[in-house]
């Protein structure tokens, strides 16, 4: 079968900023969807795991997606995240997400319950039989503790609705033995944004990123010089980021992140509990890693 790739280059998961009385400050969020546009994003990822999905009520998830596509106004894709461990509330998330105009659904593997690899075939069967947009599956082990084996998505990419996966188990040969598998029927793109070029090199479409928060020009271009051949300009944009990349990650994602952004200028507020403000010996450090890059 023909799937139709989502985007290619570099797809930012933002965040999700919040005003002094917890609500989403769609004043600066519109501000950093134009800055992500301006500086070359390929597409926009919105309720990830950057975004603060697990602390979003219903209503604040549906809104933010409708805001999004609304803002965005199809000058580059919309993808909403609508995982969740129970299926049924995943379909209702991706059905709404569909009605909304989303390009794409990013749909996580069910975490805590810990299914079997027949199960994760079940869950996202289920929804792909019902949604009829595209599904980007999204593999993050560390998180959810399932992982999804290149046996499962070689049978997941037999679904016409299942073009994609956001791979963030951190085991490139095990991405090379799912694109072995699965050829054309599924798109990868890398989950880690340390691994941009070493997954482009083995046929990764691109990412889907947290560091394109800080500096989406470049992190479109780690993916374009790729793309146009350049390979080792790639490779020395991709190592001239890692320290900045290793910082947005010195705590749990999307708590350097958001702290880095309120230090450069853009006030996304707090993040909700149970994620905190970084540790004081971590803020110096990721302070003096933005100066190090000329922030």
């Amino acid at each position: 079968m023909t799937k139709k790739t989502v985007f290619t280059g570099a797809g930012v998961a933002i965040t999700t900023p919040f005003t002094k009385n917890d609500q989403i400050n769609y004043e600066v969020y519109d501000k950093m969807l134009e800055f992500q546009i301006e500086n070359k994003t390929d597409a926009i990822i919105v309720c990830g795991t950057t975004g603060e999905a697990s602390t979003l009520t219903d209503d604040e998830h549906k809104e933010l997606i409708k805001h999004t596509v609304e803002q965005v106004a199809g000058r580059v894709p919309v993808i909403a995240g609508t995982g969740s461990n129970e299926t049924a509330y995943a379909l209702e998330l991706s059905e709404y997400a569909a009605k909304a105009g989303a390009d794409a659904i990013l749909v996580v593997t069910p975490y805590y319950n810990k299914t079997t690899q027949k199960g994760l075939v079940a869950h996202y069967f289920h929804i792909a039989d019902r949604v009829n947009i595209p599904m980007i599956l999204y593999n993050v082990p560390a998180r959810t503790g399932m992982n999804i084996k290149p046996e499962t998505y070689k049978e997941l990419s037999k679904h016409e609705n299942i073009v994609a996966v956001k791979e963030a188990n951190g085991d490139v040969c095990s991405t090379i033995r799912t694109i072995d598998l699965c050829g054309e029927d599924l798109d990868v793109y890398s989950g880690e944004d340390g691994l941009i070029t070493p997954m482009l090199s083995v046929g990764a479409k691109g990412v889907i990123s947290v560091l394109s928060n800080i500096v989406p020009r470049e992190t479109h271009d780690i993916c374009e010089f790729f793309f146009k051949g350049k390979i080792r300009e790639s490779a020395a944009l991709q190592t001239k980021l890692i320290k900045l990349v290793d910082a947005l990650f010195m705590e749990t994602n999307p708590i350097p992140v958001k702290t880095a952004q309120n230090i450069l200028g853009t006030d996304v507020g707090h993040l909700r509990l149970p994620l905190t403000d970084m540790s004081p010996e971590n803020f110096q450090k990721l302070k003096a890693v933005l100066r190090s890059y000329g922030f």
